[in-house]
């Protein structure tokens, strides 16, 4: 019987967003291809640096010794890479002791095309254009941002972030203010609409996914009080009161419960997320990320009226994903 991956919490990921490439990248960019197969053919045992998204992976992966027999979460890698090249990536993998077994090697094809192969609930990249492509064709998707944070090794919760409008739910209501610029006429669509569940946003499946796993930690802990769950989510908005109150109640429809709600009211993001350090951070708008990439690992999910026009949904590609 084959391997079934519908039922289970799927990531797929390049190695740019799991690994530093800025190496290879570099020879890739200033000497090209030929040198590039050299320097990765003569540096294959040589494992490459953890990146961004490599915190969260570790993490993810570790939340299978909840049913180790059965296990709910899978990572799969999906590389522009080509086979023979992509040897020093696997055996990387391999070096840092992740579980990750499953990959595809495309040699420089887009990878969102395998996302329905591998039901993949989520596809990760530094590679803007791959990202912008998969959000384009309905996948949910996110650009991992170049950030400088270092990783706390004795910390074994993982905690992910969110914010609501654009990522979690569809954009009707940023839409509302980003048309009018006006706050009380945002204010007063969402209090007209306070019972009015939002439509889901390109990141909601996988916050299904993700409760679905919290709800086997639940179950795990209940039956053996040494299990201590290590999955926390949280949403952070820009929205403050009376606009939570659609978000609480939409939340509930869904049958969701997150572990930490902040309605910030417009009050910058980044300090309540140094608070809560999440291990990585998604949001629709590139001005709260490059607040927040600094201090935290992010991720820009490039949907809705927020990254319509061509500037915002380009740069910030922390590699070309040649890896």
């Amino acid at each position: 019987m084959a391997y079934e991956l519908d039922q289970r919490l799927v990531v797929g990921l390049a190695s740019s967003a799991l690994f530093d490439l800025t190496d290879p990248d570099r020879v890739f960019r200033e000497q090209g291809e030929l040198k590039y197969r050299e320097f990765q053919r003569e540096h294959e045992h040589a494992p490459l640096k953890p990146g961004v998204a490599f915190p969260f992976i570790k993490r993810l992966l570790s939340l299978n010794d909840i049913r180790p027999e059965d296990p709910p979460v899978e990572v799969v890698l999906l590389s522009r890479n080509d086979p023979d090249t992509g040897m020093r990536v696997m055996h990387s993998i391999e070096h840092y002791g992740l579980n990750i077994t499953r990959a595809a090697f495309l040699q420089g094809r887009n990878p969102h095309k395998f996302i329905p192969a591998f039901s993949v609930n989520l596809f990760l990249s530094a590679n803007a254009e791959d990202v912008n492509q998969a959000i384009a064709e309905g996948y949910a998707a996110g650009q991992v941002m170049h950030s400088d944070h270092v990783d706390d090794a004795d910390d074994h919760e993982l905690r992910i972030a969110f914010d609501f409008d654009g990522v979690l739910a569809d954009d009707e209501s940023e839409s509302v203010y980003q048309e009018t610029g006006d706050l009380k006429q945002f204010n007063a669509h969402e209090s007209a609409r306070i019972d009015v569940p939002h439509k889901p946003g390109p990141l909601k499946v996988f916050l299904d996914k993700l409760s679905e796993v919290q709800r086997l930690e639940e179950a795990r802990a209940a039956a053996d009080p040494s299990y201590v769950p290590k999955l926390r989510i949280a949403i952070a908005t820009a929205r403050g009161a009376p606009a939570h109150q659609r978000v609480i109640n939409t939340m509930r429809s869904w049958g969701i419960t997150v572990n930490e709600a902040l309605f910030l009211g417009g009050v910058e993001k980044r300090r309540s997320l140094e608070v809560i350090k999440p291990h990585i951070f998604f949001d629709d708008q590139r001005s709260h990320l490059l607040a927040t990439s600094g201090v935290l690992p992010s991720v820009h999910v490039p949907f809705g009226i927020a990254n319509r026009s061509a500037a915002s949904i380009g740069g910030d590609v922390a590699s070309s994903d040649t890896v």
